[in-house]
């Protein structure tokens, strides 16, 4: 939540306050009355509509107040009026409300020949266009998805028309739909904080904090059968925390799964909470979990990009990378998805610290990677390595930098067919599946291109959800479905690494 001092007005509805407070958000436009915002005293939050009197017991009163129009907008620049006292302030940073995203739209493009494909590509590259490409132009079979600022929206049409490629209006208004978010998870932060993990809630997002707390409490619920791992510090100096699920004994073969490498992919971090309390529920009811575990370890990494999770939550929803600064550039962050020792540099990643596919200045620069790196060559023993990603619906095995087949490709992509065919039996979903590269994109740099040159035979990468009505912004209730067809997949791909490892 940006929420900034008022310079002159020191009161609220005719009550005198010692500092007066309101949070910016996203009023500069839009409807006048379709914004939603949060109404700020002594520590509570609360949402109330612009058309509502906002009145907290306990603590005076908060009121909507205009206090000026923007030109050439559709609404009135409204702001909560609220009566806050200067210590208060901190528990109210917890959730963000993001303004800078009013009116950009998500452009999904269709190329119909190379000559068009070409022109998308290059179009994706120009980086005064401040373009965010949710999926890439890659081949003439996949639509290209792409986040235009409002300011560039004219031009960016304009260029599309002139070249005859056809486009249509994916999402509308981008803020609209994180204002929908947002309420969502303000309501769910005014109920009482879970005392269990049977409490928990996961049909909602959570922040940071509260996903740090439940993995401690399934800790403390479960001390014979997980324990918590930091294998290494961000640049932020956040925890990299894994869950060790483990029925005992030493040195014993492992499965690793991760999920949030890219901060913006919430419904990942918020699957890997329900697959945690999935694995200690059915341990001892579910035949085939139980026979995993009692022959190897499960290792799961929730929040394997915490700076840039924490970042989506505060101050860019749209942030993808890492939050290191670059030296030499006023752009933060690599893509942890390039930043990898495994044709690293190549084609599908880029030298520029602004872009959002940015490499790095090196092989394993970003700590967030170079500690799974030293786990994983620590352990020596993972056979099963399962990298989750959104959106797009995809299974996707090595390689993403060369074209060349891996030797086990036949075997990766049976398996990956079996577990596309379970995950569909719940809920009917469908998913492509096959390389990274013929399925999706060159990408040099990649985890799981390392991981399987590692050694690790069954390396996967999902992307979950949806195939673009909503992309990175997946509703909430769509969070358990995922979560449970997912599974599904991924006990697929975790019996077979059981079965075929000695």
């Amino acid at each position: 939540m940006y929420v900034r001092k008022h310079p002159q007005k020191k009161h609220c509805n005719g009550q005198k306050c010692a500092t007066w407070y309101f949070p910016v958000s996203s009023c500069w436009c839009g409807k006048q009355s379709s914004r939603h915002h949060a109404c700020i005293l002594l520590g509570k939050v609360a949402v109330r509509s612009r058309d509502q009197a906002c009145d907290i017991k306990g603590g005076g009163e908060t009121t909507w107040d205009s206090i000026g129009k923007n030109e050439g907008a559709a609404g009135f620049h409204c702001a909560v009026c609220g009566c806050v006292r200067e210590g208060d302030l901190p528990g109210l940073l917890k959730i963000g409300l993001f303004s800078g995203f009013c009116r950009d739209q998500v452009l999904r493009i269709t190329a119909k020949d190379e000559g068009q494909l070409a022109l998308l590509k290059e179009l994706a590259g120009m980086e005064h266009l401040e373009l965010d490409v949710w999926r890439e132009p890659t081949d003439l079979s996949t639509p290209v998805d792409i986040r235009v600022p409002n300011i560039h929206l004219q031009t960016v049409k304009a260029f599309l028309e002139a070249e005859d490629i056809q486009y249509y209006i994916m999402i509308e208004d981008l803020q609209v739909m994180l204002d929908e978010e947002q309420e969502q998870m303000l309501k769910a932060a005014r109920t009482a904080a879970p005392r269990t993990t049977d409490d928990f809630d996961y049909s909602n997002y959570h922040t940071i904090d509260q996903i740090y707390a439940f993995q401690d409490m399934l800790v403390a619920e479960n001390p014979s059968l997980v324990s918590k791992v930091v294998i290494g510090q961000s640049y932020e100096r956040r925890p990299l925390t894994v869950l060790k699920f483990s029925t005992g004994g030493t040195n014993k073969p492992g499965i690793w799964i991760d999920t949030g490498i890219h901060s913006r992919e919430w419904v990942t971090q918020a699957s890997g909470t329900w697959f945690a309390k999935k694995i200690v529920t059915d341990y001892g009811r579910d035949t085939a979990l139980t026979s995993i575990l009692n022959k190897m370890d499960i290792f799961l990494e929730v929040m394997t990009n915490p700076d840039g999770f924490a970042y989506t939550q505060t101050s860019n929803r749209m942030w993808r990378k890492t939050r290191k600064p670059n030296p030499g550039s006023s752009c933060v962050g690599t893509d942890p998805n390039r930043n990898w020792d495994a044709g690293f540099g190549g084609p599908g990643a880029s030298s520029s610290p602004c872009s959002e596919t940015y490499r790095g200045p090196s092989a394993h620069s970003e700590s967030e990677v170079k500690s799974i790196v030293d786990f994983v060559t620590s352990h020596g023993k993972l056979k099963s390595f399962v990298s989750i990603h959104s959106y797009s619906q995809m299974l996707l095995y090595p390689y993403g930098y060369t074209k060349t087949p891996c030797k086990d490709q036949n075997e990766l992509h049976n398996l990956a067919k079996k577990a596309i065919t379970d995950l569909a039996s719940l809920y009917g979903t469908s998913y492509r599946y096959g390389s990274i590269i013929n399925t999706i994109y060159q990408a040099s740099g990649g985890t799981i291109d390392w991981t399987y040159n590692q050694g690790i035979k069954y390396s996967y990468t999902f992307e979950l959800r949806d195939t673009g009505r909503y992309g990175f912004i997946l509703p909430a209730n769509q969070i358990i479905p995922t979560a449970r067809e997912t599974w599904l997949a991924l006990m697929a791909i975790m019996k077979h690494t059981s079965d075929n490892t000695m």
